[in-house]
């Protein structure tokens, strides 16, 4: 199964920039605003966003950080946790060390107590004490009906760390180079699901961004293969973050397609003819969250599978 209804979010406390995620996050920008300025414009922006999906109809487990520890990216947690269904979860390794301390019981036992019967946990976080790094479904974008793990290495992702992701799943790791220009020079995209997006029907992706022709080619036939219609967008559009949205569903089944109001805006009218063909597209403004945080809408929400 390729979509959920459940969703899990945790609404910020001390939302902001990031400092030691902004070594390779290129998407992030420091702006001017004062940190109680960002923390209050990127709470209403949240809390919109929840109200939108609860009013379409998707189950949205809502969890409020803590003041301490210092948690600035508390936001985004598909990247310390998934939920997969038989009962499973599974802890990454994460880059930045105030990163490391979103991991949280009383997180896990919330979304037991909404109707997750967790079975295992497997906790891949170790790898941190080695430098090797694997964060979620940030790193990996998964076809999880053809067991398929798409995974763009960078700093972020380490490949030892995602084949013992796929070896526990069995799925075929599927890997490239994903670069984006930064000051005239070709960088790593420090996340995959920036770049990509696959849902049921169809994959939104940046064969742009993967330079070696070889790899790009790799990518789009595994698509191809798995009857995926391919919707590519341009760099540009994904440095507006319209590769970060998310299929999903409500609980009467219908599909949907989550993605904030700037990758909206960046999409032309034939891609979203396109998309608006495997679901209905639900778009939200978190401006505040997308400069500051680097990251958008997909960031923000983790999948809960029963």
């Amino acid at each position: 199964m390729q979509t959920t209804s459940t969703v899990l979010m945790i609404e910020p406390v001390n939302f902001g920039f990031n400092e030691q995620t902004a070594k390779n996050n290129f998407f992030q920008q420091k702006g001017d605003l004062q940190s109680a300025a960002i923390q209050a414009s990127a709470l209403l922006e949240f809390r919109a966003m929840v109200q939108l999906l609860l009013k379409e109809g998707v189950k949205v487990i809502v969890i409020q950080d803590t003041e301490e520890p210092f948690t600035p990216d508390s936001i985004f947690p598909n990247n310390w946790i998934s939920f997969h269904a038989g009962g499973v979860a599974v802890l990454y390794p994460m880059f930045a060390p105030n990163r490391r301390q979103e991991r949280r019981v009383d997180v896990m036992n919330s979304v037991i107590s909404n109707g997750f019967a967790l079975n295992d946990i497997i906790d891949l976080s170790a790898a941190e004490n080695t430098g090797k790094f694997l964060e979620g479904t940030g790193s990996m974008v998964l076809d999880r009906v053809n067991h398929i793990a798409y995974a763009a290495l960078s700093k972020r992702t380490h490949k030892k760390v995602l084949n013992e992701f796929c070896a526990a799943f069995r799925y075929k790791p599927l890997v490239f180079k994903a670069l984006q220009t930064v000051d005239g020079q070709r960088a790593p995209i420090y996340h995959t699901n920036v770049m990509m997006s696959v849902g049921e029907g169809f994959a939104v992706v940046c064969l742009q961004s993967i330079d070696d022709k070889n790899e790009r080619s790799n990518v789009e036939n595994e698509l191809l293969l798995s009857k995926k219609e391919i919707i590519e967008i341009s760099e540009e559009q994904m440095l507006n973050f319209a590769g970060n949205m998310l299929q999903i569903e409500n609980t009467r089944g219908e599909k949907l397609i989550v993605m904030s109001k700037t990758a909206h805006q960046s999409l032309d009218a034939s891609q979203l003819e396109r998309l608006q063909k495997h679901g209905k597209i639900l778009s939200v403004a978190i401006p505040t969250i997308e400069k500051h945080g680097g990251g958008s809408v997909r960031c923000m929400l983790a999948e809960v599978f029963k």
